[in-house]
């Protein structure tokens, strides 16, 4: 009788904040959140060195934000540091780091601790696709697919979260995908590492939340495909619902999404209605014309 009623009390306070959370998602989506100042602190931006890593990088100096840029690519991310200052920021410091490679980045992350301080925005940004079919896509590959798009935020987060929980200050940015949501023709490699990137920092958020570390965020980002060197010769299914996205734009979007520590984020709004639809579990049919939709053919690079 005692299990019932504790099971009872449960599901009532299940449904009771399940409840409260839609009525506020209905208000903050009338009345947007007050963005937070982000100016001092101190901001992490893997894959740094070009596309969208570059601008997100150029977006947080203008708001005064100390900024720390990382990327495999030495001249690349020199020239964001360059162009970071040339925007405004009074303090950026840029690394030379393989994010997929452990060592090396438990290695730079004590750099950065002893050189700038304790991160408490970390933007897991950095990422490759192959573009190839899975029967057709090397090994070594793949590999090197879920090493930079998934394990590089393992062990990031084991670099940083530690000082963020000391802090009861902290942010985590994961920079997944729309095919961190639905399964993608010929990027099987790159949909099942999103995925992974996608389930890591929700199950990493659960816990902190568990242990009412209220003060480390989360924000997870689905955009679709953006006009990046990783995407050229992309086409989609229906380019008027669901057209290959300006970087400027995607951009803009994250970083408010950041600023409101919004917990999730889907560009554009239409990958909201369409994961609903996935939810309901329309079959074969509506599977298939999800993935017809978001995705054409693909250019190998």
């Amino acid at each position: 009788m005692s299990f019932n009623l504790q099971s009872s009390k449960k599901l009532f306070t299940f449904l009771g904040k399940s409840l409260f959370s839609l009525l506020e998602a209905m208000i903050f989506a009338l009345l947007p959140k007050p963005r937070k100042n982000v100016a001092g602190e101190i901001v992490l931006i893997t894959g740094a060195g070009s596309g969208l890593g570059r601008l997100l990088a150029l977006r947080f100096a203008r708001l005064g934000s100390v900024l720390v840029l990382w990327d495999i690519n030495k001249e690349g991310n020199e020239e964001t540091c360059k162009m970071a200052q040339e925007a405004g920021a009074t303090r950026v410091h840029a690394y030379t780091c393989d994010c997929s490679q452990k060592e090396e980045v438990y290695r730079v992350a004590d750099q950065v601790k002893k050189e700038v301080g304790d991160v408490s925005i970390l933007i897991n940004n950095a990422g490759i696709v192959t573009g190839k079919k899975f029967l057709d896509c090397p090994d070594e590959l793949m590999e090197k697919s879920f090493d930079v798009n998934f394990k590089a935020h393992l062990w990031t987060y084991k670099a940083f979260l530690p000082a963020m929980i000391a802090n009861d200050h902290g942010h985590l940015v994961c920079i997944s995908s729309s095919a961190g949501l639905a399964g993608i023709n010929g990027l099987a490699d790159y949909c099942a590492s999103k995925f992974a990137a996608f389930g890591f920092a929700e199950s990493v958020f659960i816990e902190t939340f568990v242990q009412k570390q209220k003060g480390i965020k989360t924000t997870i980002v689905c955009p679709f495909f953006i006009k990046t060197g990783m995407f050229e010769g992309c086409t989609t299914g229906c380019p008027s619902l669901l057209p290959i996205l300006e970087p400027k734009y995607a951009v803009e979007k994250i970083v408010e999404a950041i600023l409101q520590e919004k917990m999730y984020l889907y560009i554009p709004r239409l990958l909201y209605f369409m994961m609903f639809l996935k939810r309901l579990h329309l079959a074969q049919d509506g599977s298939e014309c999800l993935t017809e939709a978001m995705w054409d053919r693909a250019k190998d690079p």
